[in-house]
């Protein structure tokens, strides 16, 4: 473990942080001037201990000036008093290992008051004013602002020795976006069919995006949770999947009731990701319902590939076709395994990353609804994540029949984006990468804003100021 793992560690760490960030229109990426590391866990936690070893040499190897570690501790509040014993001993755990914390954040559910930073100061080995309240507030964009007002910004500049070209920084669009938050009178409903709802934060990227989406479009997200199973008509002896300890036929039955009541009652739709066949035919009914009935839909990766299926056997008559990763002798494949993937080794061998999308206009000629989000971009760069693709032996035929692929790869043999045309349905889209990597607060992914301004009706405006631009 030392020197080999904790050396690993280091040099990771040195290779990350020259990896060029910000891409703007036009420039050369820079490299960032702060690379921010997180140790996640608890202080002493064996799991942790080679990561705290190595950041104790990496403090040496890089010098004073170019490391500053930050402290984040619990301060919980007890018969009315604000609690610092949880901090106190953290810091010396921390501190017998070699580190020593510059900075001390305090969650708290209310503002630490100034005696306990005082008390904190004393027997932490840091100034007062080096510990920050990190308070409950009513959104998490808020905790930017709540950091830059007690100055954070400052002691971080003055460690690292760096000249900030404005003191304080301009962060009036952060603000505005994290006000503006709270203060949403109309909201805006959306349905995502998954296969892991009992654990969302499998779907934690997606719903960031929803949430940045949401707010662009100036609503309240109220984001509805449809598991895909219970889509698909329950049948006595056939259910899928099986009953779970103490569930009744019954309660299935009222599952599927509930579920199609908040499909038909919602804005739009989203089918995201997910690996294996359990699911998939409720993907693929919602996948339809909002094809027949013109709802806002977008598909990621699997949510793609089953809107595609689906369009394949309703129009194509090929009513028994699906996807090799569900049905592996499918005699017509819609979907299929990608050529260049080791079916015998899967750890690792996924086409991951970012890659080249060329956004291409419809058959009749007119853009695409992709290529105004993309803001009139004719190649975007979206990061991926998957085994499987649509077959390209497939596609004039599902082309012919209305289902267009505007978006491929530099081959032109890779479906990337697929799009009813606006005359056929509002918002009908699917993508085979993920989207919702690159969302950011102050700016949303594209896929995941237009279906939200199809959701509030907002698309036709958008694209029309597009077309003006």
């Amino acid at each position: 473990m030392v020197p080999h793992v904790t050396n690993e560690i280091q040099e990771v760490i040195e290779r990350v942080a020259q990896i060029p960030v910000c891409e703007t229109e036009g420039k050369e990426a820079a490299i960032a001037d702060v690379c921010l590391i997180e140790l996640g866990g608890t202080v002493g936690d064996i799991e942790s201990m080679v990561f705290l070893e190595a950041l104790r040499q990496f403090q040496f190897k890089v010098g004073p000036e170019n490391f500053m570690l930050m402290f984040v501790s619990l301060v919980p509040v007890l018969s009315g008093e604000q609690k610092t014993k949880p901090t106190q001993h953290g810091v010396k755990t921390l501190m017998s290992l070699g580190l020593f914390p510059k900075v001390i954040f305090c969650r708290c559910p209310q503002q630490v008051e100034t005696s306990t930073a005082a008390k904190i100061s004393a027997f932490c080995h840091v100034p007062a004013d080096h510990v920050l309240s990190v308070h409950d507030v009513d959104n998490i964009y808020h905790v930017p602002l709540v950091l830059m007002e007690q100055g954070l910004h400052t002691l971080i500049a003055n460690h690292l020795q760096i000249t900030l070209p404005v003191s304080p920084p301009d962060i009036s669009s952060w603000r505005t976006f994290a006000e503006n938050i709270d203060n949403f009178k109309e909201k805006v409903s959306i349905v995502l069919v998954g296969k892991y709802s009992t654990f969302q934060d499998s779907y934690l990227s997606v719903i960031k995006a929803l949430k940045h989406a949401s707010v662009a479009v100036e609503r309240d997200l109220e984001l509805l949770w449809v598991e895909a199973s219970d889509l698909v008509t329950p049948t006595q002896g056939a259910i899928d999947p099986p009953l779970e300890d103490g569930e009744t036929f019954e309660d299935r039955v009222i599952k599927h009731g509930e579920a199609w009541k908040m499909m038909k009652e919602c804005d739009g739709v989203i089918v995201p990701g997910g690996f294996g066949v359990r699911g998939v035919e409720g993907k693929l009914v919602a996948a339809r319902y909002c094809r027949e009935n013109k709802k806002p839909y977008l598909g990621v990766c699997l949510g793609f590939q089953v809107a595609v299926i689906e369009y394949a056997r309703t129009f194509c008559g090929l009513t028994d076709t699906n996807s090799t990763e569900f049905d592996e002798n499918n005699a017509n494949p819609t979907v299929i395994f990608m050529p260049e993937i080791d079916k015998d080794n899967l750890g690792g061998t996924m086409r991951l990353g970012a890659r080249d999308t060329l956004i291409t206009p419809l058959a009749d000629g007119d853009d695409s609804i992709c290529f105004h989000l993309y803001g009139k971009k004719q190649a975007v760069s979206e990061r991926h994540r998957h085994r499987y693709e649509v077959n390209p032996e497939r596609v004039p035929e599902i082309e012919a029949k209305g289902l267009q692929f505007v978006g491929k790869d530099e081959t032109s043999t890779r479906m990337e984006i697929a799009e009813l045309p606006r005359c056929t349905h509002p918002f009908y889209v699917g993508c085979q990468y993920h989207p919702e990597f690159q969302s950011r607060p102050l700016k949303p992914s594209p896929p995941f804003h237009g279906l939200l301004l199809a959701a509030t009706g907002k698309l036709d405006a958008f694209i029309a100021q597009s077309k003006n631009a």
